[in-house]
């Protein structure tokens, strides 16, 4: 009778360790800070089309370093938990704790007892109403789950980044500040990033319910999205043309007729011919948020 193989469990787990390094290290690197008005998430991503950072929630971003099919897995039952625990209970009982806490149990149990761990380390950041409850929750390939105190670096060269980034982010600075010390951590002292290969994603507490914001891809843009982002709805539609389209100021547009309202006008309360729009928030992400259900600024 042969005897049979056996390998020691410390030798299992540091070889399952050793291999998820390995894969997450020859990915891109994230990094994650605060500002004075919410979390910001600067991602190196020369893709268009493959996202590192999403939204999960209302006021929780997503954001996942390694290989993309297995934390675009995680992303999506991120969502679908969120998603069923708000519609059972409340949108406020929807937190990144518990979300994060179900991250850890799930990636801790691939880890333990599947031949092949996940190559995946994420992020779930929470930007609360005031700036002590903004939280940053890190979790690693095996379950580890740190709560993050400002900042957090993901991928390969974390502690290199790291350093980086203490050494010029400032706790209550402004998103300006807090972009140009993210990008100076990604890129280092021997390369420049431009505005194709970063991504880049603003949880703002200043802007409502939905919280999660892109800002646009060039670099001129994400420079000024500070100055930009909170302008209110009068305050653009009084600037001259407005979004660059040529339309005159105080322009509406009609989200069921797909054109300009034959009434435009610069109430927040938009024109009275529209009827009332429906009031999910999935509609709002497909037509834009218009002030009162009915029509909002051109954009």
């Amino acid at each position: 009778m042969t005897t049979p193989f056996y390998v020691a469990p410390e030798q299992m787990m540091k070889d399952r360790a050793d291999y998820a390094r390995k894969g997450i290290a020859r990915g891109r690197a994230l990094v994650a800070c605060t500002f004075d008005e919410g979390i910001l998430l600067c991602a190196e991503n020369p893709s268009r089309m493959l996202r590192k950072i999403s939204e999960i929630y209302d006021r929780i971003a997503f954001a996942g370093v390694g290989k993309y099919n297995e934390f675009d897995q995680l992303r999506i039952a991120g969502v679908r938990h969120a998603d069923l625990k708000g519609f059972s209970f409340s949108r406020e009982d929807v937190d990144a704790r518990s979300l994060a806490n179900q991250y850890a149990q799930m990636l801790g149990q691939v880890f333990t007892h599947e031949m092949k761990p996940m190559e995946v380390e994420i992020l779930v950041a929470e930007v609360g109403h005031e700036p002590g409850g903004d939280h940053l929750f890190h979790i690693l390939y095996d379950g580890t789950l740190i709560d993050e105190d400002g900042t957090a670096v993901l991928g390969g060269e974390a502690e290199a980044i790291g350093a980086r980034l203490h050494g010029s982010w400032q706790r209550g600075a402004d998103l300006r500040s807090a972009l140009g010390a993210a990008v100076g951590s990604l890129e280092g002292p021997e390369r420049t990033l431009g505005p194709a290969d970063l991504e880049i994603a603003v949880l703002d507490r200043a802007n409502g319910r939905r919280t999660t914001t892109r800002p646009a891809s060039s670099w001129r843009d994400r420079q000024r999205v500070a100055t930009t982002r909170r302008a209110a709805p009068a305050e653009r539609a009084t600037s001259g043309a407005v979004g660059g389209t040529g339309e005159a100021s105080g322009a509406v547009w009609c989200w069921v007729a797909g054109s300009r309202c034959s009434a435009p006008t610069t109430s927040s309360s938009g024109c009275a011919s529209c009827p009332p729009r429906p009031r999910s928030h999935r509609s709002e992400r497909s037509h834009g948020a218009a002030p009162h259900g009915r029509c909002g600024p051109l954009a």
